[in-house]
């Protein structure tokens, strides 16, 4: 069992989500052909409140990526483990993940999506370690700066367990 400690509460969370779906909906307006790539599996509970608040028309698709397995630590490695194939030519494409640690993921998944002739790229991640000189393209909506402890709730989890916490709460050693 981890003993946990809270960093960011439910309603806290819940306000900065509403207030980057605004931001993403000016954005993008009404006009844009977007998708929205989701992460898989750390998004799923951020994306889906996200995409409530985002008013510009849209589809979700979603990418597998791992780089933790069951470790507490990034393996440095990604592998893509699903990819449904969503046509990915001339639209403006938003991933959407949980968080933004070591930047391999992003590092990834950004040069993966521009080789399949996305329009644009743009990334919206709900937490951002900041780690110095990590991403090769940063993040242009992020819902808050994280500390250099690991995460787990609101869809971030060590392994398989602790995803479903409505709140956000680093793992004491």
């Amino acid at each position: 069992m981890h003993q946990l400690e809270p960093v960011y509460r439910a309603g806290e969370i819940q306000e900065r989500v509403r207030d980057l779906g605004e931001a993403i909906s000016r954005y993008y307006g009404q006009t844009s052909d977007l998708l929205i790539v989701g992460l898989l599996k750390g998004c799923f509970i951020f994306l889906a409140d996200l995409v409530r608040h985002i008013r510009t028309p849209h589809e979700i698709a979603f990418l597998g990526v791992e780089s933790y397995g069951d470790s507490m630590q990034s393996s440095g490695r990604v592998d893509l483990t699903y990819d449904p194939k969503t046509r990915i030519r001339g639209r403006s494409v938003l991933v959407v993940d949980d968080i933004i640690d070591s930047g391999a993921t992003m590092n990834y998944v950004v040069p993966y999506l521009e080789e399949q002739d996305a329009d644009e790229v743009q990334i919206c991640v709900l937490l951002h370690k900041r780690s110095p000189g990590a991403l090769e393209r940063d993040a242009r909506w992020v819902g808050f700066d994280a500390p250099e402890k690991f995460l787990v709730g609101y869809g971030l989890g060590v392994g398989e367990s602790l995803r479903y916490l409505p709140y956000i709460a680093a793992v004491v050693e």
